[in-house]
């Protein structure tokens, strides 16, 4: 699932240990969802929507292509 995470994450100055830390969850886990090898749970996204202040719908994109 294609996302904004990593370009959200630079815009606010956070290191993905930073943002990892804010959401509960490790470094390695921000590193999966940017690279796009891990959809994180409805929790976790709508936290990260929360944290960005961004609708859901604007950091991830389902669409293929």
């Amino acid at each position: 699932m294609r996302n904004s995470v990593r370009r959200l994450r630079a815009e606010h100055g956070l290191t993905q240990k930073d943002l990892g830390d804010a959401m509960g969850v490790s470094r390695q886990t921000i590193n999966a969802i940017e690279t796009e090898r891990y959809t994180p749970s409805l929790p976790l996204a709508i936290s990260l929507a929360r944290f960005f202040a961004t609708p859901v719908e604007e950091i991830f994109d389902h669409e293929p292509g």
